[in-house]
């Protein structure tokens, strides 16, 4: 196990594990974290799978861990790591299981003030409208024809169909539709998996969040993505769903099969890896993309339902009961990308698992609207305390692969949470706080309590303080719904 000796310090939020620190690492693993998380990280296996991913073969410089990092699945949540486009690898075990597990944001012009007499109203036409919890389905009577032009076309499905308009896509990543999707590597039984759960929430830390505008830090910034201080927001966290942990999983367990036959002796079998330019890698990388575009249509759903609650709710008494899409992001994902590293532009994969795309302003693949100012890094807080708005940097493009952290970060498994925490209990402090819940199941409610996570504050203060990203606003939650 990796001890405090192990580590060199490079500022009060940066550290290093050099890679002479084990055989067979290509590259140091680079810690943008307090001491205090540190700590934490210490007392699980989240920095042993960055050293593992060093390992990596066509590893790109550094492999990168964000401040919200915890263990995961053979590479950690919280972690970033590039391999070569064309003579390196891609994992989908550094991808994740939920692909393109991810947040939409949406803003108002309705204040707290007038909203909040209504405010638990939203919350179960929330909850009576969109599907939540696992194995809930969605909308009904989608055709396997249309489920895979959804998995085509992400969402552009959504707008063709009246699910969205113009707008929200040129505010989504990539658009909300990743190029290169072949749902002829999708396997059967991910489709059946995934054709009845579009428009549908989920389950684990899977959320939907009224929220008010507490404070703005970037008034330019904020006015650009139309957050009012005092104002209200949903905030809509939810990934593939079913489609996408059966695609991981199928592609895992081919993997796994398969490493004699690539010749790889990996530190960690979860680790699992093909060429990219393989016949599997390709293949991986199609499905993979077929799940994002899945997730991205996915959250427009909802988003468009969500939209039509709070019209029908508010309607008559506030004067604009509209929300709009701030930006929709990922962040379980892999992507072809060019950087610079060590002073040489490379064409790359990145894979992000538990990490937010945080380019710097001026970069292309930025939507129009926010190029000038950088892609905004929606940070979603741990139930019960604050989420945040954020900035990509022309920092974060040189130091951090432009990607930043992607919320609070578990500092407790489910089942340390449920040994420490009372359902009961739970309710009353956040019910104090004024915050309002509803959930599928109390012992989810109690897995994903506040208690369980990384002090978000702390977390954003780190990626603050390295450079990679700048605050625009905090949000303070008002009522929140867990699958």
């Amino acid at each position: 196990m990796l001890t405090r000796n192990d580590l060199q310090k490079i500022s009060e939020i940066e550290w290093l594990i050099p890679s002479s620190y084990r055989q067979g690492m290509q590259g140091n693993v680079r810690i943008f974290a307090s001491w205090h998380i540190i700590q934490d990280c210490l007392s699980d296996l989240s920095l042993e799978q960055a050293v593992n991913a060093a390992s990596l073969p066509g590893l790109v410089g550094e492999v990168l861990v964000m401040p919200d990092v915890h263990q995961g699945y053979g590479f950690p949540i919280g972690g970033v790591a590039a391999t070569d486009a064309h003579s390196g690898v891609v994992s989908p075990g550094a991808i994740g299981y939920d692909i393109n597990c991810g947040v939409r944001l949406l803003s108002s012009q309705i204040t707290v003030a007038e909203a909040r007499p209504y405010v638990s109203d939203l919350l179960h036409a929330l909850y009576a409208t969109i599907p939540t919890g696992l194995g809930r389905g969605g909308l009904h009577g989608i055709s396997q024809k249309q489920f895979i032009r959804i998995l085509e076309e992400g969402s552009r499905w959504a707008l063709h169909n009246n699910y969205a308009n113009a707008a929200d896509l040129d505010v989504t990543e990539d658009g909300g539709g990743i190029a290169g999707a072949d749902t002829s590597k999708v396997s059967d039984r991910a489709i059946q998996r995934g054709m009845e759960q579009v428009g549908s929430l989920g389950a684990g830390n899977h959320f939907i969040e009224i929220s008010v505008v507490e404070k703005i830090f970037h008034p330019e910034a904020a006015a650009v993505m139309g957050l009012i201080q005092g104002c209200l927001c949903l905030m809509i966290h939810s990934g593939s769903r079913g489609l996408g942990h059966q695609i991981c999983s199928d592609y895992v367990q081919q993997y796994q099969k398969a490493q004699t036959k690539f010749k790889f002796s990996l530190p960690d079998r979860e680790l699992a890896c093909a060429p990219i330019e393989s016949p599997e890698g390709q293949a991986y990388l199609g499905a993979m993309r077929c799940a994002a575009n899945y997730a991205f249509c996915n959250r427009q759903v909802m988003a468009y339902l969500a939209q039509q609650v709070f019209e029908r709710t508010l309607s008559g008494k506030c004067k604009y009961p509209y929300l709009h899409t701030v930006y929709d992001l990922a962040h379980n994902i892999g992507k072809i990308e060019k950087h610079r590293v060590e002073e040489v532009q490379r064409e790359v994969c990145v894979h992000r698992k538990g990490a937010t795309r945080a380019f710097g302003p001026g970069q292309a693949e930025v939507s129009d609207r926010y190029r000038a100012i950088g892609q905004p890094v929606l940070i979603p807080g741990s139930m019960g305390t604050a989420s945040w708005v954020l900035l990509g940097t022309e920092s974060a493009m040189l130091r951090s692969l432009g990607s930043s952290c992607h919320g609070a970060g578990r500092v407790h498994s489910r089942k340390s949470a449920r040994k420490m925490i009372r359902a009961d209990q739970l309710i009353q402090s956040l019910d104090a706080k004024g915050i309002s819940v509803l959930a599928g199941s109390m012992k989810g409610l109690v897995e994903e309590a506040p208690q369980a996570y990384k002090d978000v504050d702390e977390v954003v203060d780190c990626v603050v303080a390295a450079g990679i990203v700048t605050k625009v606003a905090r949000l303070r939650p008002l009522a929140v719904i867990k699958g």
